[in-house]
């Protein structure tokens, strides 16, 4: 038996008008261990005393007084606790079509009474095994499900919690922000924020931690808190690659329980126009202009952060001259296998944002609908995370 499974000791229910056939069956499986006998003398009262005691067999007797046995199989198969019982029919009856009738009525078994003692303890044996089995197999799935809502409920409070955690968006000045985020079943790392560190520097990141779940979820969030509190006191967050560098010592893989991230920082100075950038593991964030030109690809050198200790990771930094959009997403955003069983190409991806940004559409509700057209699926096997900040130089 399975471990934390109830047991179910072989119970067996003899119905049958006569009490000598009911002490002989009783005397052939009282020395049995672990068997519980019951007898039903009053065919009347046979399905509501099955529904009381509950045995993993039922003895039937096809011949009784005022009613066939033959209508009582019938009613086991009709009522709810007595439907997947085992029922043997004991009869003196040996015609086939009795037999037939028995078996198309639901019955699991046919045995001449009084069959051999050894033979009998065989078969309630036999068909108790199996009914117990199927028993088992019902409360492990009926558990399965209820651990699976569990975990869904407390999936669900996680990414709501993740989500109240998420920026509101900005849209006025040089400087507008707005995002989407739209968790996968499974709940994945994916947090991502901005804020001003001064007067004249935007901090904008995204991190995506490994695996699925509760848990990655939380390290993601106690990620985001060391960013948005600037509690990393080795690090001056106006410096991207220091940031990185902190954060890669402070959440050292064996001490968040094996787990690591990517992360992508970046920092802009509208004064001086650049966007100053490190980051490691991650996709590179896009820079495209407004106006006709290349994409531009913000790419952080470093490896994942938390993997390996004692690395320092180095900042990038970019000009920018004209108003540009810039996109910092996760993986879930382009990593799409798309209906033919194809991964969607990373060039057509940025074809699609470099449409997107120059369309003069307000939202990114386009990405998403794209997204779900070339894939054939209404959710994601991952978060799906995307900034866009769109940059108006002075």
């Amino acid at each position: 038996m399975a471990t934390g499974l109830s047991e179910h000791p072989v119970t067996v229910l003899l119905i049958d008008d006569q009490p000598l056939i009911g002490e002989a069956v009783k005397r052939m499986l009282v020395d049995e261990p672990g068997l519980a006998f019951f007898y039903c003398k009053d065919p009347a009262k046979a399905l509501e005393m099955a529904v009381s005691v509950r045995p993993t067999v039922i003895l039937q007797d096809l011949v009784l007084p005022g009613v066939d046995g033959l209508d009582l199989v019938k009613e086991y198969r009709q009522h709810e606790a007595t439907r997947d019982v085992p029922v043997i029919v004991l009869s003196t009856r040996e015609e086939p079509k009795t037999k037939a009738d028995a078996f198309a009525l639901g019955a699991n078994d046919y045995i001449v009474k009084l069959p051999d003692r050894l033979e009998l303890v065989a078969r309630i044996r036999h068909h108790s095994k199996g009914y117990i089995n199927q028993l088992q197999r019902d409360e492990a799935y009926r558990a399965l499900v209820a651990s699976q809502q569990a975990l869904a409920h407390d999936v669900d409070e996680a990414a709501r919690y993740v989500q109240s955690l998420l920026p509101e968006p900005m849209d006025r000045g040089a400087i507008r922000a707005d995002w989407v985020f739209i968790p996968s079943a499974a709940l994945g790392g994916d947090t991502f924020g901005y804020h001003q560190v001064d007067d004249d520097h935007l901090a904008f990141y995204l991190i995506d931690v490994v695996g699925h779940g509760v848990g990655a979820a939380l390290l993601s969030v106690s990620v985001l808190n060391a960013i948005r509190s600037q509690s990393l006191p080795q690090a001056d967050f106006r410096e991207p690659g220091q940031v990185i560098t902190a954060l890669n010592e402070r959440f050292e893989m064996s001490r968040q329980a094996d787990k690591y991230f990517t992360a992508w920082y970046g920092v802009y100075n509208p004064k001086t126009r650049t966007i100053r950038y490190s980051g490691g593991g991650h996709p590179p964030a896009l820079l495209i202009p407004d106006e006709a030109g290349e994409t531009i690809l913000l790419e952080a050198t470093g490896p994942m952060v938390g993997a390996f200790d004692g690395l320092v990771f180095e900042t990038r930094e970019q000009r920018v001259d004209a108003p540009s959009r810039v996109f910092l997403y996760s993986d879930g955003v382009f990593e799409i296998e798309q209906v033919d069983g194809e991964r969607w190409p990373f060039q057509e991806f940025l074809g699609y944002m470099a449409g997107l940004a120059r369309s003069g559409v307000p939202d990114m509700d386009p990405l998403v609908s794209h997204i779900r057209t070339i894939s054939g699926k209404s959710g994601f096997d991952d978060d799906f995370s995307i900034v866009r900040l769109h940059l108006i130089p002075e």
